[in-house]
């Protein structure tokens, strides 16, 4: 079975790097303006989570697969913070502090996937890049937490936590041992 890839891959697409900068339904300021779009990268990446995140290789067929990747790996990176989480609050605070939290970019050491990733041209074109990602880190966040917690009984879902153990790509955003 073969991976699930991004459909939302549009002509007149922005690019920065390598990396496409979609429309993104958010509150949260930032370059992705998203008004009147239905569905986002971000609502792709939750959905096909949990098939994705079993494949070790996964071939790029466009840009916005690049998105779909940060996307997918961000996630892993919220459960496991979610995990230790006893309420949703709490893990709306733990997910807070992961969005705003600075992390490198592609081009930057310690960026995981810089063999995959094409450094941003300008100074300009960074600090656009780094508004995403932070953007995209700060909307996922929020939605996962409407997705990992169960309303009943205000714990997180086993059903999401038990992929804190997989690894997509074999990759993780965090620096080994964190």
């Amino acid at each position: 079975m073969p991976a699930y890839h991004s459909n939302l891959m549009e002509p007149n697409t922005r690019m920065i790097g390598n990396m496409a900068l979609l429309p993104i339904k958010t509150q949260f300021k930032g370059p992705a303006r998203g008004d009147g779009v239905e569905s986002d990268i971000i609502d792709e990446a939750i959905y096909y989570f949990k098939a994705n995140v079993f494949f070790k290789n996964y071939e790029i067929k466009n840009e916005a697969d690049r998105t779909l990747i940060y996307v997918t790996l961000y996630i892993s990176e919220c459960l496991k913070k979610l995990q230790k989480c006893s309420s949703r609050g709490q893990g709306e605070k733990e997910m807070y502090t992961l969005g705003i939290t600075n992390f490198p970019i592609p081009g930057e050491p310690g960026f995981p996937l810089n063999a995959m990733y094409a450094k941003p041209a300008s100074k300009t074109d960074e600090e656009t890049m780094r508004a995403y990602l932070q953007q995209i880190r700060q909307e996922t966040g929020l939605r996962l937490c409407d997705r990992v917690f169960d309303p009943q009984t205000d714990k997180p879902s086993k059903w999401w936590v038990c992929f804190v153990k997989r690894q997509f790509m074999n990759k993780s955003l965090s620096a080994p041992g964190q």
